[in-house]
């Protein structure tokens, strides 16, 4: 029996997978045979459901969104019956914080004493300490009483007016002859220097631009 050569074996191999491929090609792609259709984003997307709102919804798809849109075309509504809030005149709390600070609940702005030992211990003494000696921890507040830069007036009304870093301005929260009360304070009482301090200093000083709510302005 003659032996088949290694020539004609390979290419029959080859012929008979190329053959089997072809076979299993068209059966993939034959339209009877729709069981062995590849799947397409085309027919995905045609064999796709209705979108769903508010089964979305009830999923946390749109986490805390839940109004329809017939809900959302509606005139707004107050949820909350503002009469039944308590006025502000009426909360002994906030009354308490009133007195301490001399504020006013008709709306004014800042403080109403001239006494500079009052405007320091409610404006100041949270940071710097009743007896001006400073505080450090998460913090660094600087002491006021021995500190020879409050030998100058003026360092203390451009600090109280413009603020310093992590203090804020007082620009619009004091008038100018509170101003001149606390840095009378802070120069004598805390520190035995002996300038008058006057409100005209402090309009020496003030300007139109107060800086903004972040110190760092």
């Amino acid at each position: 029996m003659d032996m088949i050569k290694p020539n004609l074996l390979v290419m029959a191999t080859i012929l008979t997978i190329g053959a089997t491929v072809a076979l299993s090609g068209c059966s993939r792609y034959n339209k009877d045979q729709t069981a062995h259709t590849v799947p397409t984003l085309a027919n995905l997307q045609a064999t796709q459901n209705v979108f769903d709102d508010q089964a979305s919804r009830n999923n946390g798809a749109w986490g805390a969104v839940y109004m329809t849109k017939e809900e959302l075309r509606a005139p707004p509504a107050n949820i909350v019956n503002i009469s039944l809030i308590p006025k502000m005149t009426q909360d002994a709390k906030l009354q308490k914080w009133l007195t301490k600070f001399e504020g006013s609940s008709e709306g004014k702005k800042g403080f109403i004493t001239t006494n500079g030992k009052k405007l320091y211990d409610d404006s100041c003494a949270g940071c710097h300490m009743q007896d001006g000696k400073g505080a450090q921890g998460a913090g660094y507040y600087p002491p006021l009483a021995n500190n020879s830069k409050m030998e100058s007036k003026y360092y203390i009304i451009s600090v109280v007016v413009n603020g310093l870093r992590g203090m804020p301005s007082f620009h619009s929260m004091m008038s100018d002859a509170q101003i001149a009360a606390v840095t009378q304070y802070v120069h004598s009482d805390l520190n035995h220097f002996t300038d008058i301090v006057t409100a005209a200093n402090v309009a020496q000083l003030r300007h139109d631009f107060p800086p903004g709510s972040d110190p760092s302005e």
